[in-house]
């Protein structure tokens, strides 16, 4: 019998991101500020619940970053998160939605690299 996968839904603090992985909404997000103490720490129960989605994702996961600043442990655990959906998109259409102020010329390269790097449909959203 399958088991529907609970959301996990992390409320974002001074330091750490709001996470919301939410299958049966379609809501998938990652947002605020990424500045974790131990990021490998913060971001294991969002890896590991990713994993699980991927044994019986959605037909389609839009997957929002609309993350407004992030360290560098923070950037190697995002790519382990794009790298898992990477993988999903062989099981279920997936979408990043790479959010970024329209000021912000770094974060908006870094979207920009993160997209060369991984083999999903990626759009850049620019905000004003």
């Amino acid at each position: 019998m399958l088991t529907k996968l609970e959301p996990l839904i992390i409320q974002e603090t001074k330091d750490t991101p709001r996470v919301i992985l939410d299958p049966q909404k379609g809501h998938f997000e990652i947002s605020k500020l990424s500045l974790p103490e131990d990021a490998i720490e913060f971001y294991r129960p969002v890896l590991n619940w990713l994993k699980k989605y991927m044994e019986s994702p959605n037909p389609e996961t839009v997957f929002d970053f609309n993350i407004e600043y992030f360290n560098t442990a923070s950037s190697k655990q995002l790519i382990q998160i794009l790298l898992l959906l990477e993988e999903l998109n062989k099981k279920s259409k997936v979408k990043v939605r790479w959010h970024y102020k329209d000021i912000d010329e770094d974060m908006k390269e870094i979207g920009e690299e993160y997209a060369s790097i991984i083999n999903v449909d990626f759009e850049l959203v620019e905000e004003h």
